[in-house]
């Protein structure tokens, strides 16, 4: 049963993909991408890896989708055709870089394969060692925010740096006089307000729990940072960003991602002001699993503080760009596509 469903998956993944290269209409091919993100994430889950899935789906199927549309806001819909291009060239580098991927996969074990490297010496240890090191039922959170601490702080950095470019490659607006919503606000639909106001608190609810409780279940710092963005903007798209903003002052904003990074920077300091090497949590409590779970916390605070702003600062970078005035002030323009 489980093999029919992967093979159902598998090939529900290949239909969305051959669809979005046949597609002409960009939202039709936004919408395609989110539901192959959707659907990638039910394959992960069927491969018992809820984390990835869990990612998956609020990053690709929600904020990723968001962000494309915005951007369609302020290009066109359909793509425009361009007689006379020469398509060779592409294709050939299409299937170099394709059977050059194949080729790679030929020495790879069978997926789930127990004879496979990784299951001989990887997997065991971190099954057999972590829960007397770190102390925490969830084995990929003690892989992702203490083994391999310096891994997630270097995705950490990544993520602030992709915020970086975006300011650089189109800046920081101040908010125009008279503006009141972006060009994806859909405040003129009042079931979608109500629906809104039940919705919203839950989801960042849930993403507390998932922050705070990342050690014990499938989350963590980014999968809470995801959730509490995806509350947000679904507040800015359905109230406005003016109302938005009033849940979270720009200038708050625009200091959060320094200081994610900073709180999971910091906590490697000061293990080291404490006479250990960095991110060594075990110098933070007598008790090492006890000040694994203290050097965990800490460090998941700070990727989630970190993703969180950062997804909602592009998001609003994005929208305010496409912003237009209300009819009736000077500029006049739309009130929202």
């Amino acid at each position: 049963m489980d093999t029919l469903v992967d093979i159902l998956l598998l090939a529900f993944i290949a239909i969305c993909a051959i669809a979005i290269l046949r597609l002409r209409d960009l939202f039709a091919a936004v919408m395609m991408f989110g539901l192959f993100s959707l659907i990638a994430a039910g394959l992960f889950t069927t491969m018992h890896a809820p984390d990835v899935a869990f990612t998956e789906a609020a990053v690709g199927a929600g904020i990723s989708t968001i962000l494309i549309l915005a951007t369609l806001s302020q290009t066109a819909r359909r793509e425009k055709s361009q007689v006379g291009r020469n398509v060779i060239l592409p294709l050939v580098v299409v299937w170099v870089t394709g059977a050059a991927l194949i080729y790679g996969t030929v020495d790879l074990p069978v997926f789930g394969d127990p004879a496979a490297a990784a299951h001989q010496h990887v997997a065991p240890y971190y099954i057999n060692e972590s829960p007397h090191q770190i102390g925490i039922p969830n084995m990929v959170a003690a892989v992702l925010a203490s083994y391999r601490a310096y891994d997630t702080l270097g995705e950490v950095v990544v993520v602030f740096a992709a915020l970086i470019g975006v300011i650089a490659l189109l800046g920081l607006r101040r908010r125009p006089e008279g503006v009141e919503s972006g060009p994806l606000t859909l405040d003129h639909h009042q079931v979608l307000k109500v629906v809104a106001r039940l919705v919203v608190p839950v989801i960042l609810l849930f993403a507390l729990y998932v922050q705070f409780h990342g050690e014990y279940s499938p989350g963590g710092g980014f999968q809470a940072g995801v959730l509490f963005a995806a509350g947000i903007i679904l507040y800015a798209l359905v109230f406005g960003l003016k109302s938005a903003r009033q849940v979270i002052p720009p200038r708050l904003l625009g200091r959060l991602p320094a200081a994610g990074v900073l709180i999971f920077g910091g906590t490697g300091l000061l293990t080291m002001a404490l006479g250990g090497n960095y991110l060594d949590y075990n110098v933070l409590a007598e008790h090492p699993p006890t000040a694994q779970q203290i050097g965990i916390i800490m460090v998941e605070i700070g990727v989630g503080v970190t993703v969180a702003s950062v997804m909602l600062l592009i998001y609003f970078i994005f929208a305010e760009r496409g912003m237009r005035r209300r009819p009736g002030n000077d500029a006049g323009g739309e009130a929202g596509r």
